[in-house]
C-alpha cells in the first residue's frame, strides 16, 4: 500500500480530499502513507474547504436566576447511536461555558464565578486550544467565532476572528449594540466604529454565520446582523410578527444551503423559512407543518400532548415545543420534558432524551449550538501572546 502511495499521490489526494472528516479519521489508519497525507496541512487545508455536514449539537443547560452556571456540556450527535456525550471539552484545563461554534472550531469561556476569567477557542477532534484574555469580564457575555476555510485562500494560515456584542443605553430607553473585534492575526482587540441602534435583547443562536456575515436572534421581531468584513450592521425583519398571532411563538435561527433559516413555532404550526434577499429583506416558506400534522404522522411524540376545548386543540404545558438550534435541515427541539431531533426535508424525528438526562435540570433558555468536524490544527493560527496545549 505504501509503494502505491508513493506513485498515485496525485490520484489519492483527490479522492480522499472530498471525503468528510468522519470517514478520513478511520481513512487514516489504513497505513502510514494515507496517514501522512492525511495529516499533511495542504490536504487539510484543501479538505476543510469542502462543505461538512453536521455533525451533532453541543447543549448546555443555564439557570435564570443563580449566578453559578451550570458546568456539563452534553454532545449530541445527529447520525451516530452513541447518545449524549459529557467529556467532550475535557482537555481543557478548567470546566468552561461554550460560547460559539464555527466549522469545526468552538469558542468558550471560564465558568462563574471566576477570577481571572480566559476565552479559549479549540477544536475538540484534535484536542489543540489557545487561551486569551476577554475583551470584558462579564457572565452574560456574548462572543460569536468567524472561521471559515471556503473564504480562505489555499496554503495561508487558518486566522479566525471572534466578535464581542454588547448593549448600551443611548439615553431616554434607547440601546444601542457596539462590536469588539479579536484577530487571531495580531492577537488583539479592538472596538469597532459600527453601532447599530436596537431596543430588544439577544435571544437564542447567538452569532451564526452566514457568507461572511453574523446573526444573531433578538427577542423582537428582528434578527441583528454584522458583516465582518466591511464592519457594517444592520436589523432584519423575521418573516411574520409574533403580534399577529393568538399565542406566544418560539423561534430560532439557522444556517441551511448557505442561506439563513427562521423556524417558528404556534399555535399554527411548525414553520420554517429562508432569507433569499438581504437587502429586499424577502423570506419564502420552505417548510409548513400543522399541530394537527404533526401529531398525526408522529403519534408516538405527540400523542395525549393537546387537550380539545371546543373545537379548537390547546396544549397544556407552555411553552410545550420550543425550537432550539437549526442547522443542514436539523431541527434540536424540546417537547414539553423531552429533546427530539426532527429533519424538515424527511419528516423524520427521534427521541434524543429525557431533559433532565441532560445534568442539572433547568428550563431556562439553553445554550445549543451545531457542531461539525474540522482537521484544521490550531498551531495554524497566529497570534500574540497565544497559550496552547
Amino acid at each position: 500500500m505504501d509503494n502505491i502511495w508513493s506513485s498515485n499521490t496525485d490520484i489519492f489526494f483527490d479522492v480522499l480530499s472530498r471525503f468528510p472528516t468522519k470517514c478520513l479519521l478511520n481513512l487514516r489508519c489504513v497505513c502510514k502513507g494515507w496517514y501522512c497525507l492525511i495529516s499533511d496541512r495542504l490536504f487539510i487545508k484543501f479538505q476543510s474547504q469542502q462543505r461538512e455536514p453536521l455533525f451533532g449539537f453541543f447543549f448546555q443547560q443555564r439557570y435564570q436566576w443563580c449566578l453559578d452556571d451550570i458546568r456539563t456540556i452534553n454532545h449530541i450527535p445527529v447520525e451516530s447511536e452513541a447518545g449524549l456525550q459529557q467529556s467532550v471539552f475535557s482537555f481543557l484545563p478548567e470546566e468552561v461555558v461554550v460560547l460559539a461554534s464555527c466549522n469545526g472550531l468552538v469558542c468558550l469561556r471560564s465558568c462563574y464565578p471566576f477570577r481571572d476569567p480566559f476565552i479559549y477557542v479549540c477544536n475538540p477532534l484534535n484536542k489543540e486550544w489557545i487561551r486569551l484574555g476577554l475583551a470584558k469580564a462579564d457572565k452574560e457575555t456574548t462572543i460569536a467565532l468567524v472561521f471559515d476555510p471556503i473564504r480562505e485562500p489555499i496554503g495561508q494560515s487558518a486566522n479566525f476572528k471572534l466578535v464581542q456584542v454588547q448593549q448600551y443605553e443611548a439615553g431616554d430607553e434607547e440601546f444601542f449594540f457596539s462590536f469588539d473585534i479579536y484577530s487571531s492575526d495580531t492577537g488583539d482587540w479592538r472596538k469597532s466604529k459600527e453601532i447599530c441602534h436596537c431596543n430588544d435583547r439577544l435571544y437564542k443562536n447567538k452569532g451564526t454565520l452566514i457568507g461572511g456575515i453574523l446573526h444573531w436572534l433578538t427577542d423582537g421581531d428582528e434578527i441583528l446582523t454584522f458583516n465582518v468584513e466591511n464592519e457594517l450592521s444592520w436589523l432584519i425583519s423575521v418573516p411574520i410578527s409574533a403580534a399577529t398571532l393568538d399565542s406566544i411563538p418560539e423561534a430560532c435561527i439557522g444556517e441551511y444551503d448557505g442561506k439563513l433559516h427562521y423556524v417558528m413555532v404556534s399555535e399554527n404550526g411548525l414553520h420554517v423559512w429562508c432569507l433569499e434577499d438581504y437587502f429586499e429583506f424577502q423570506w419564502t416558506l420552505k417548510h409548513s407543518k400543522t399541530l394537527d400534522e404533526l401529531e398525526e404522522e408522529h403519534p408516538e411524540f405527540f400523542c395525549n400532548l393537546r387537550v380539545r376545548v371546543g373545537q379548537r386543540k390547546f396544549f397544556e404545558s407552555t411553552p410545550w415545543m420550543d425550537p432550539l438550534a437549526f442547522k443542514d435541515g436539523y431541527l434540536l427541539m424540546r417537547v414539553c420534558s423531552n429533546i427530539y431531533l426532527y429533519h424538515v426535508d424527511t419528516n423524520k424525528m427521534k427521541e434524543v432524551c429525557a431533559l433532565n438526562e441532560l445534568g442539572t435540570y433547568s428550563t431556562f433558555n439553553p445554550i445549543v449550538l451545531p457542531y461539525s468536524l474540522s482537521l484544521v490544527p490550531l498551531n495554524w493560527a497566529s497570534g500574540k501572546g497565544r497559550q496552547q496545549s
